[in-house]
């Protein structure tokens, strides 16, 4: 079982720990039947004296008789069997060849070498390219070409943050080629390899502040997209985010896409999805922001739903500091998240325009003592 909680942490976010996993998340990772837990835990059902993976598609016990164990050990010294249909004391070819191919891809970017193809990861593992790919997905959540490229981006922006030149930064991380890093990550969020290095500087933002029915809100633009939207702030607030960028009055192109950005505010039901924003962020920020977009207008999610989602049910914490990491509130909804007891919870541009966000978009939401003062 040992290996096993090594290849969950292989590929799982280095800012969780299986271990800091409480009981509640572990219920509700049991209850997802998440694969990617497999290893970290096992779930014990005491009214029938056996012990499952979390991932095990059995009908789900009744959480009073459920207890959750280390692995296999503690659970048969409690006095618990393994299951036959999820063998959760043994650990399955699949998982074997999942676990090989992960070592080997982080084996390939830490030294810095180019991807190994698909091709070459079916070998490694005896599998058909194509039951590899099915195989490896189903576990990880993602291709091995994708898990590949999140690590050489991810090692991109650590050398970034640590001084490194961009084009060393891009070399040290397997990229051939710096035009291959940009078209990698040219349809995701974020600036330029070369704008996290230098802070902004050098790029041209317009921006405007316009009133509102919420109330005065801040719009800043690069050619790219939105790249700051706020409430209650002005070049003041846009200058301290933004302190090596030039700023410009918004001309007339930029009031068109403003406009747009109105209209999202005002009118919730409108396609915010379609209005292009330019924001920088870690991978993490990037994830836990792309999972904001995609919660739909009128629903809310708890920290903790959100990072479950993410597939990180521990990390209600970093979750709560993306969150606060946004700069363009309202088309980056973090207004949808709120407290695990429904409650409204924080924000940062106060908990009234949160509120009103909400009631437009139809959340049905909990009422929160300090606003009925």
């Amino acid at each position: 079982m040992a290996q096993k909680t090594e290849a969950i942490e292989l590929f799982r976010d280095p800012i969780i720990s299986a271990a800091n996993l409480t009981d509640d998340q572990r219920w509700q990772i049991a209850l997802a039947k998440d694969r990617r837990y497999d290893g970290a835990f096992v779930t014990g059902v005491h009214s029938t004296g056996i012990y499952c993976r979390p991932s095990c598609p059995a009908r789900a016990p009744y959480r009073k008789n459920v207890r959750f164990y280390v692995g296999a050990a503690d659970a048969e010294a409690a006095g618990l069997r393994a299951c036959k249909r999820c063998s959760p004391n043994t650990q399955s070819a699949e998982e074997a060849c999942v676990l090989a191919a992960i070592a080997a891809i982080r084996e390939r970017v830490a030294d810095g070498q180019g991807a190994l193809t698909l091709d070459q990861l079916a070998d490694l593992t005896g599998y058909s390219p194509t039951h590899f790919q099915r195989l490896f997905k189903r576990t990880v959540g993602l291709s091995p070409a994708a898990f590949a490229r999140a690590l050489r981006e991810s090692r991109v922006r650590g050398a970034l943050e640590d001084g490194v030149s961009v084009t060393d930064a891009l070399y040290q991380a397997g990229y051939s080629a710096p035009s291959r890093f940009y078209n990698d990550t040219k349809d995701k969020l974020g600036m330029t390899a070369k704008d996290w290095a230098r802070g902004g500087e050098g790029r041209l933002i317009s921006w405007s502040v316009i009133e509102t029915s919420v109330g005065s809100m801040l719009v800043a633009a690069t050619q790219k997209g939105v790249c700051c939207l706020s409430f209650g702030e002005g070049e003041a607030e846009l200058r301290a985010r933004f302190p090596k960028a030039e700023l410009l009055p918004a001309d007339e192109e930029f009031r068109a896409l403003f406009a747009r950005v109105v209209a999202a505010v005002e009118e919730p039901s409108s396609d915010m999805s379609a209005i292009p924003i330019d924001v920088k962020g870690t991978a993490f920020q990037q994830r836990v922001w792309t999972a904001l977009r995609e919660i739909p207008a009128g629903e809310t999610r708890s920290y903790g739903e959100l990072a479950a989602a993410l597939g990180n049910p521990n990390a209600s914490r970093a979750v709560g500091g993306a969150n606060g990491a946004n700069n363009i509130a309202v088309l980056i909804p973090c207004h949808r998240v709120v407290q695990a007891d429904g409650s409204i919870g924080g924000y940062a541009y106060g908990p009234q325009i949160k509120r009103e966000l909400l009631r437009r978009e139809g959340a049905e939401i909990e009422r929160d003592a300090d606003l009925l003062l």
